[in-house]
Order: structure tokens, then C-alpha cells, then sequence
């Protein structure tokens, strides 16, 4: 992997990290076009995974001060609910992640059909999610927060979009635009810094290669930071997208590059 290429790579996963098109799919396909294998892909991944958990720190710092200073001031309040819902939410991706880590990391290396049809599965949640009309909750309830928890688990396949299967479980379920967005943001926070914490263990106790050790460490750099400031700009946008339901324009895009991928992937 060159510095254009992590350039590159840095771009498509800030965009689509936010953006309900699916970061692991897209680094997926773009990853199998640059020639990058399974674990290299997976790693380099990681890396970038936790720049865009940096931008929406940044991006949504007034609302994570506001959940500490509500948590720590020891009162059963609004932002003590919201911690707990969010600590509710971690849980199904927290056991995927516990027992069928090894499963996830294979499934990264398994091609490109599984993430067109994945990109395909993810269109059918938004265009659902678009045109159904629930009764709206004013706030998101202990048991939507464990569902839409469940659907972020099920995110791990590559090319099923985590935001946008968790922002539309949101609004099936009847839960305000806005609210939902932040509320699918902040729950992948913690999630995938442990993650990056697991590996970076894995590196410092060095009883294995990792696929770290084949990327110079100025690509690694480069799609750092890419990453980090496309991130910023798509979290924002994205927020403001879901505000004005525009997600069906994303379940078109979605449609068209997951049938172009099972394409590629039946005639290579």
C-alpha cells in the first residue's frame, strides 16, 4: 500500500462511515481493486475505524460533555438514561465481537459477493425505513436502544451499512430523525476503540505478525488523518441528511453498486 492509495482509502472511509453505504464494504471493494489481501484490508481498517470515532468526538463533543456532566452528577436524569441505553446498546455487538471475532475477520477476506449482496440488504432497510410511517417517540426507550444495538451487531457483515441499519431500525421503530442519527453515532464509540485497544495489545505482547507490519508507516499515517477530516465533514452532513429524509437517495446509490459488485463478482 502507497500514500495515494491510503489517501484514498482514508476518503472512503470517513465518507461512508457516516453516510448509510457501508464503510467495510467499500474499503472491501476498494481494498480488492488495489490488491490488498483479507488481513492487510482488516487492519488498515481498524486504523481507520478509529479516526472516524476521533470525528465524531469532535463533531458531537457538546452532546458527550453533556451525557458525563448528567452522569456524574449521580441524579437519575435524562443523561444518565441516554449512558445506560447507550451501554445497552454495546452489548449485542459485544458479544459477536467477544465470540465470533475470528468468524468476522474470515468473513473480510471472503470476496466481493457477500458484500453486494450486503449493499443490497442495506437498500432494503433504507427504502423501507423511507416509507414507513410510525407513530414518533419523543425519546428512544430501553428496548429500541437493545434493538437498534442488535442491528449494529449484525453491521459486522461487510457491506451491510452499521448506521444505516441502525438508523433505520430507529425510525421503524418510531423514533425521531435526529435523535436516532446522534444516538447511532455515539454508540459505536466505545465498540470500536476497544477494538483498536485489543489489537494494538496484540502488537505490544508481538506473539503474532500482524498485517500492521506490511503497511509503511506513512500510508498509515496519511489515511489517518484523510480519514479523520472527511469524517468530520460526513458526520455533520450526514446529520442533516436524516433530518430532511433523504436516505432514499442512498438506498438507490446502495442498489446500483451492490449489483455492480455481484456482477464483477459472477463474471471474475
Amino acid at each position: 500500500m502507497n500514500e495515494i492509495e491510503a489517501v484514498i482509502l482514508g476518503i472512503i472511509q470517513g465518507l461512508t462511515e457516516f453516510l448509510p453505504v457501508s464503510s467495510s464494504g467499500h474499503l472491501t471493494i476498494a481494498g480488492t481493486f488495489f490488491g490488498l489481501n483479507g488481513e492487510e484490508n482488516l487492519a488498515f481498517a481498524v486504523l481507520l475505524h478509529v479516526a472516524t470515532v476521533l470525528s465524531t468526538l469532535v463533531v458531537l463533543w457538546a452532546e458527550i460533555s453533556g451525557l458525563f456532566k448528567g452522569l456524574f452528577s449521580f441524579q437519575w436524569n435524562e443523561e444518565t438514561k441516554n449512558v445506560l441505553k447507550i451501554l445497552l446498546s454495546m452489548i449485542p455487538v459485544g458479544i459477536v465481537g467477544l465470540f465470533f471475532k475470528d468468524t468476522v475477520e474470515d468473513l473480510f477476506g471472503s470476496g466481493l459477493m457477500l458484500v453486494g449482496c450486503m449493499l443490497l440488504l442495506t437498500a432494503a432497510l433504507l427504502g423501507v425505513s423511507y416509507f414507513a410511517r410510525p407513530r414518533r417517540k419523543e425519546e428512544i426507550p430501553f428496548r429500541d436502544a437493545f434493538i437498534i444495538g442488535i442491528a449494529q451487531a449484525c453491521a459486522v457483515l461487510p457491506g451491510l451499512s452499521r448506521s444505516g441499519s441502525t438508523i433505520a431500525t430507529g425510525i421503524l421503530l418510531g423514533n425521531k430523525k435526529e435523535k436516532v442519527a446522534k444516538f447511532s453515532f455515539l454508540m459505536v464509540i466505545i465498540p470500536v476503540l476497544g477494538e483498536a485497544m485489543l489489537d494494538v495489545l496484540k502488537i505490544l505482547k508481538g506473539n503474532e505478525i500482524t498485517a500492521f507490519s506490511t503497511i509503511p508507516v506513512s500510508a498509515l499515517i496519511c489515511g489517518f488523518v484523510t480519514a479523520f477530516l472527511a469524517g468530520v465533514f460526513a458526520c455533520k452532513w450526514m446529520i442533516n441528511i436524516v433530518k430532511r429524509g433523504k436516505l432514499i437517495y442512498f438506498a438507490y446509490y446502495c442498489i446500483a453498486i451492490g449489483l455492480f459488485v455481484v456482477i464483477y463478482s459472477l463474471t471474475h
